[in-house]
């Protein structure tokens, strides 16, 4: 009888045991599922070894502290924003954002592949060939789809609760920045190389991010691309109040149409509204961040204009 009772006792204990066993992992399951650029993409694990192949993409981790180990950097490290570097320490470059180097992706071991639809959409299978991939929009993302990307990240990698605190702030962060700049003011930016400048559209990142601030958005003529090359005429029938411009090179364009009689006649020149501002942060980067980094930036535009 004592026999029988110590065997039930220890069924008993192991039950309770496996149970408890269950129960805890039960708790501690990921629950990361979200719909990405190819349909519904799920983690059962927190990835720990991220790869990521464009710049929003290291901004929305290091808004949540979180590191990458390789990084498409176009090869130079200063892509990366200083904040932003500060944050994540280092890491290991995987190439250019346009052409990732596969082999160095592969080396690194990763668990979680973020990558861009419109740059990566080509090599996305054998992406997936080296680790889970994580496909979102960011080069041609609009700020208000930057902000659902980064929400996805969050939530992919485990750190939902921390990225919908970090967006939250980020709004109230904008929402101050907007009350120290003026209402409906019309501001322009564009990105000038030796031989072109391209405007950046109402549909382009520094659109939205323009309008998040309270600013008004010039009409480029264009409304079915981020991004519209443009000429000097071209750019007088846009003829904005302010010009934000990110020289990628030293002189640009826009030195050499300083020159041109042209010039003189936009309001932006006449007015002494023209400022230059870093193209990385502007253009490249596309993050929570940098678009933190122009707000300030824009403020310090009107405060030199008071």
């Amino acid at each position: 009888m004592k026999r029988v009772l110590s065997i039930t006792l220890s069924v008993l204990v192991l039950c309770f045991s496996f149970s408890t066993t269950a129960l805890a992992a039960a708790e501690n399951a990921v629950n990361n599922s979200v719909e990405d650029s190819k349909g519904t993409f799920s983690l059962d694990y927190i990835p720990q070894r991220i790869v990521v192949l464009e710049l929003s993409f290291v901004d929305a981790l290091a808004a949540v502290g979180v590191s990458p180990v390789g990084i498409a950097d176009d090869k130079d490290p200063d892509r990366i924003l200083k904040e932003i570097r500060d944050e994540i320490g280092a890491w290991t470059s995987v190439g250019t954002r346009s052409q990732p180097s596969l082999e160095t992706i592969s080396a690194l071991k990763p668990d979680l592949i973020i990558a861009d639809i419109s740059r990566h959409e080509g090599v996305y299978a054998d992406l997936q060939k080296i680790a889970p991939t994580l496909i979102l929009p960011s080069r041609r993302a609009t700020y208000e789809e930057n902000l659902q990307a980064t929400a996805i990240i969050g939530k992919a990698i485990g750190k939902d609760q921390e990225m919908q605190a970090r967006l939250k702030k980020h709004a109230q962060v904008m929402s101050d920045f907007a009350q120290q700049l003026p209402t409906g003011k019309e501001v322009q930016f564009g990105v000038a190389r030796d031989d072109a400048l391209f405007l950046h559209t109402a549909d382009s990142y520094a659109g939205g991010v323009i309008r998040a601030l309270g600013l008004k958005n010039a009409n480029t003529g264009r409304s079915d691309d981020a991004y519209r090359q443009t000429s000097l005429e071209q750019f007088l029938a846009v003829n904005p109040d302010y010009f934000i411009v990110g020289n990628y090179v030293t002189p640009s364009i826009i030195d050499k149409w300083k020159k041109e009689p042209l010039w003189s006649v936009l309001k932006a020149a006449k007015n002494h509204h023209i400022y230059s501002v870093n193209p990385n942060t502007w253009s490249r980067c596309r993050g929570i961040i940098s678009a933190e980094t122009m707000g300030q930036d824009l403020i310090r535009v009107f405060s030199a204009n008071q």
